[in-house]
């Protein structure tokens, strides 16, 4: 469905929306519906105190009030905010309203690749390249932060109208050493999901390299690798088949391509890419191995789509048909062939004889050259002709070209290749320098300036940025000290301060550091996110106070180690005005040492209306006073043995009691 008739679909779906026409949280005008998805529903709107569209992701009101979906949700909002990268989709905000939890995020006009495959099909080689690097890019952005997506997919990843491509749905996040309880359903879609996913529940940054992998064969073959009737046969087949060869479904696949696809998707994770950032280098190492042809290899079912159109076609001119020939001195003997006497875009012509770029005729408004007397060309002058248009050709084939020459695929070679290669092609090594890289393996080359394919002229010079490998850093010992001091020494580090847990522990104070994850000493890369345990102190038992007097039930939290606080409100409760009627934290629980409980205090039973059971039978009686909140005692004494008719209750009908206090019905 192409994106104008998605948007259709939309408006038509969005009349019965309630949350359309509405502003959220005082801010967000919601004007459409974008998608709905299993935990939320996604919306285009207004940041009415900024002027800008933006899209909200609001969690469906059935979930709202489930703490685990809304603690996944919230963490979604921040761990995509600590992302800041081009090829993932920003976080803005995020709040609730009402029974409306949501995200407002970047909006991207466009559409996703599963559009695009739906409508197109298998794509080209280099599309598909083009298309899997900037989602590498993003997920290597998450996994050095820590973060694993775990929900890979075409639905997941946006083409703007503008081109770029961005990763969305961090919903599922999660951090990279998270193992998913496998009692539970295994979260992601069943057509992407590595092996270990589907037997154990891991899930580190590989499943997102493996589900890299299965997206590229489906943007090279235009099907998924495991197909079947049931989710479960999909499961079966991931754990026991590998994914094919692409070459399997497009013959003409180059084996660099089958080997990026093989490397990704290999069922054993300990030889797999370790991550988005290590596959992304191999992506680029196939991409420079490729021909232009290979790249450009139309998949086979792509061959029947091709639109006879010349403006829906690239042209390729061969150099015969761009050679100039001289113009005709008879304008009627010009009105041929509209190529003729055309150069190439630069004046003279590529070094591979090809002209890839076509010029339109004059336009129609072009004034007409002023007709002269006819001449009679004869055969001397023709030949004259000729040979001066051939000179004049040469020349500035020479000169456009002969002296000029392409600077050659160097990058990720080493120093020593790049030389030599360099030195084939008759040009000279300029400076050379270093650089660090997470993508390319130390001692080869980064970049080029000018750049590889950049028109250059012979026995001129070309300069490398040689790699040094990834920026690292040993991470430093903080155990010990205060939470901003630990926070200090790794900025200074160059390391990034992470999530913050606290636990309890008898040896480190309130405060202070206890761990590192990764821990001390070990070899991380610069800018690394490291998350910091914080000491909770030793922990105390917190005792029952409930139903005690105030003064007493203080005095037993400071000895305890406990500060106290007051709720500024009383309530009704069973016990006593003046009591305490219910305690933060609960009674029996544990607390650090310094935590604050909170004690709310009685206003005594509440007092309702007792209601007149006099002549009513027992059984009628007891439903009665039972139904208004009071325990029920029996008086038969001798006389009433055997019978079944109050003749009187404790508290008149129509008075009031303690709410749970005991009524007293006498049966004669």
């Amino acid at each position: 469905m192409s994106v104008v008739a998605r948007t259709l679909a939309c408006v038509d779906t969005t009349l019965q929306d309630p949350l359309v026409g509405q502003v959220l949280d005082g801010r967000y005008r919601v004007e459409a519906r974008i998608a709905v998805g299993g935990m939320a529903t996604v919306y285009r709107a207004v940041d009415t105190r900024l002027d800008r569209v933006l899209a909200l992701k609001v969690m469906h009101p059935a979930l709202a009030t489930d703490a685990t979906f809304v603690e996944r949700f919230i963490r979604e909002a921040k761990s995509v905010a600590r992302l800041d990268h081009p090829n993932v989709v920003q976080v803005f905000d995020q709040g609730a309203e009402g029974a409306y939890v949501y995200l407002a995020m970047e909006y991207i006009a466009g559409c996703t690749l599963r559009d695009v495959l739906r409508e197109r099909g298998a794509l080209r080689p280099r599309a598909a390249l083009d298309i899997l690097e900037p989602v590498l890019a993003a997920l290597g952005a998450a996994h050095r932060a820590g973060f694993v997506h775990r929900d890979m997919k075409p639905e997941n990843v946006l083409i703007g109208d503008d081109g770029r491509v961005k990763v969305a749905d961090f919903g599922l996040v999660r951090a990279v050493d998270t193992v998913t309880s496998t009692t539970g359903a295994v979260l992601g879609t069943v057509s992407y999901l590595a092996p270990e996913q589907i037997e154990h529940g891991t899930a580190d940054p590989r499943v997102d390299v493996y589900a890299c992998g299965v997206v590229l064969y489906e943007m090279l073959t235009g099907a998924k690798p495991h197909d079947g009737d049931s989710p479960a046969v999909v499961l079966y087949k991931h754990l026991h088949e590998d994914v094919p060869p692409p070459s399997a479904a497009v013959p003409e696949m180059a084996y660099e391509v089958d080997e990026l696809v093989a490397s990704a998707t290999a069922r054993n994770p300990e030889i797999r890419p370790h991550d988005a950032v290590a596959l992304l280098a191999r992506a680029r190492e196939a991409r420079e191995a490729l021909s232009a042809d290979q790249l450009d290899a139309v998949p086979p079912q792509a061959l029947t789509t091709e639109h006879d159109g010349a403006e829906n076609r690239t042209s390729v001119i061969p150099r015969a048909l761009t050679m100039p020939r001289p113009l005709p001195v008879n304008e009627d003997e010009g009105d041929g062939d509209s190529s003729d006497g055309r150069l190439a875009s630069d004046g003279g012509f590529p070094a591979d004889g090809v002209d890839r770029t076509s010029r339109l005729a004059a336009p129609p408004s072009a004034p007409p050259r002023r007709r002269g007397p006819r001449l009679r060309r004869g055969p001397l002058a023709v030949v004259v002709a000729v040979l001066l248009v051939l000179g004049v050709g040469t020349g500035i084939w020479y000169i456009n070209s002969g002296q000029f020459t392409k600077v050659p695929p160097l990058l990720s070679k080493t120093e020593a290749q790049a030389r030599d290669r360099l030195d084939e092609t008759g040009l000279d090594v300029g400076k050379v320098r270093h650089a660090y890289s997470d993508t390319v393996e130390r001692g080869k080359v980064i970049s080029t300036d000018p750049g590889v394919g950049d028109r250059i002229r012979k026995n001129d010079s070309v300069s490398l940025t040689v790699s040094d490998g990834p920026d690292t850093v040993k991470l430093p010992d903080v155990a010990g000290y205060k939470l901003d001091k630990a926070r200090t020494l790794l900025e200074d580090e160059g390391l990034e301060p992470g999530m913050v847990t606290r636990a309890f522990s008898e040896e480190v104070a309130r405060g202070f550091v206890i761990s590192t994850k990764p821990r001390s000493g070990t070899t991380v890369h610069a800018g690394s996110a490291v998350a910091l345990v914080v000491s909770k102190g030793s922990p105390v038992d917190v005792p029952d106070v409930t139903g005690d007097d105030l003064a007493d039930a203080r005095t037993e939290l400071t000895d305890a180690g406990l500060k106290v606080k007051i709720a500024d409100e009383r309530v009704n409760s069973e016990h006593d005005s003046g009591r305490v009627a219910r305690q933060t934290p609960d009674p029996g629980g544990r607390a650090a040492e310094g935590d604050t409980v909170t004690l709310t205090v009685s206003k005594g039973p509440r007092q309702i209306e007792v209601p007149d059971v006099v002549g009513d039978s027992v059984d009628d009686a007891k439903e009665k006073l039972k139904e208004a909140g009071f325990e029920v005692d029996e008086d038969r004494g001798l006389l009433g043995l055997f019978g079944d008719t109050v003749k009187k209750q404790s508290v008149d009908g129509g008075d009031t009691a303690p709410e749970g206090s005991t009524v007293t019905i006498t049966i004669r």
